[in-house]
């Protein structure tokens, strides 16, 4: 019995310290930084103005084309330094056509489909700007988010900026809306804390952008392209800094059932990702950048979801062992482990209903996260994931 509470305290430790651990220790470490003033440097450099380049990877988005350019036209940076280049590989919808009547849009389609990749590593050809920014065609940018980013830059160590990723949230949510933008939040936060300390450890691929020059061809079959491209930035010795002020905003998934499918791709992806850049693990080589990115992502799609499973018998059995009703510290915690995931459950019988009460969703959304993992683990061991668009399909 004393070994089942050793590995009890264990496994608690890790998910513990993967999901608000880390985000405590990140925080008390920035704000002895401050106090110390270490690290305090000029971050942005507003005069900083290069010509830039808007990449847009898009297939079959004619719902969104002419909403997505008038946002576009309407972002604060000079006109004749932004360049906006659409590649639409495979787009069979008349996305392409729509496009034509944009005089100021380089449009690069071909017939064949060949996934976002493809379409990505064949459109950086055509880039000349020594910045470009990726950006989603379902997704519309703040005014200032071009700037904000571009201004990152003008840091020759940068090498890679990060925008927000928002949903759009309305006062009564379903449980992927409410929960998706509660997830975003807590992200957000540990995001501007990390590029504080050092570097972020991964883009979002609604909005990010990078140097040019430091783009590398991606495997063909490659799930996370916004993961992969800026930690592959990051391994150069650049850092990857980000700005909430520079967003994209988009509805949440339609239903649990589309955020699940949308995170059990980028499961399968991050575990594509961890093993491709296992160079990474190397906290000797890379320092702060290692314990970041094991901290804040490795943990997350790896050890954790395993632990929260293997938790389960566990403490039941030092729970049954103490007493099962004696409500003492084991039997305590088992039975607030059930009411944890009862209200997962109950998360689950009101997922498609709306509600204002949105912490209801917050055990679902959690326990919808770790599934993803464990079903993208099987299906990327399985190499069944196609690397193809497959958007989930967003609420109004």
């Amino acid at each position: 019995m004393f070994t089942l509470k050793i590995l009890f305290w264990i496994l608690l430790f890790i998910i513990v310290y993967t999901y608000v651990g880390y985000g405590i220790l990140l925080f008390a470490i920035i704000k002895i930084r401050r106090v110390f003033k270490i690290g305090q440097k000029e971050k942005y450099f507003p005069n900083f103005e290069p010509e830039v380049t808007l990449f847009i990877a898009a297939y079959n988005e004619k719902d969104f084309v002419d909403a997505k350019m008038k946002n576009t036209l309407e972002l604060e940076y000079p006109k004749e330094k932004l360049n906006i280049v659409w590649v639409t590989d495979g787009s069979d919808d008349g996305t392409p056509d729509l496009l034509k009547k944009y005089s100021n849009t380089q449009v690069h389609h071909l017939p064949e489909r060949n996934g976002k990749i493809g379409a990505m590593n064949r459109g950086m050809k055509f880039v000349k700007t020594p910045i470009v920014i990726f950006s989603d065609a379902n997704t519309m940018l703040g005014k200032e988010s071009i700037r904000k980013i571009v201004s990152l830059f003008g840091n020759p160590k940068v090498g890679c900026v990060s925008g927000e990723k928002r949903i759009m949230s309305k006062e009564s949510d379903a449980a992927s809306g409410a929960g998706e933008g509660l997830y975003w939040k807590y992200e957000s936060a540990l995001k501007k804390w990390d590029a504080e300390l050092y570097s972020v450890v991964g883009a979002a691929g609604e909005l990010f952008a990078i140097r040019t020059e430091l783009y590398k061809h991606m495997e063909q079959d490659t799930l996370l392209d916004d993961f992969v491209i800026s930690l592959r930035v990051a391994q150069d010795g650049y850092t990857i800094q980000y700005d909430p002020d520079a967003y994209a905003i988009e509805t949440a998934s339609a239903n649990v059932k589309e955020e699940l499918k949308r995170k059990i791709r980028i499961s399968a992806g991050g575990i594509q990702a961890i093993v491709r850049l296992r160079s990474l693990l190397n906290i000797f080589k890379y320092g702060t950048l290692s314990f970041q990115y094991i901290s804040h992502r490795v943990l997350r799609w790896t050890l954790t979801p395993l632990c929260l499973i293997i938790l389960i018998p566990v403490s039941f059995l030092v729970a049954f062992n103490e007493g099962i009703f004696s409500f003492r510290f084991y039997a305590t915690f088992f039975w607030l482990h059930l009411i944890f995931y009862i209200a997962a459950l109950t998360g689950w019988f009101l997922e498609n209903r709306s509600t204002r009460i949105k912490i209801l969703f917050i055990p679902y959304y959690f326990f919808i996260m770790n599934l993803s993992v464990v079903l993208g683990f099987f299906r990327y061991m399985k190499k069944s994931q196609s690397v193809n668009w497959e958007r989930a399909k967003r609420g109004n």
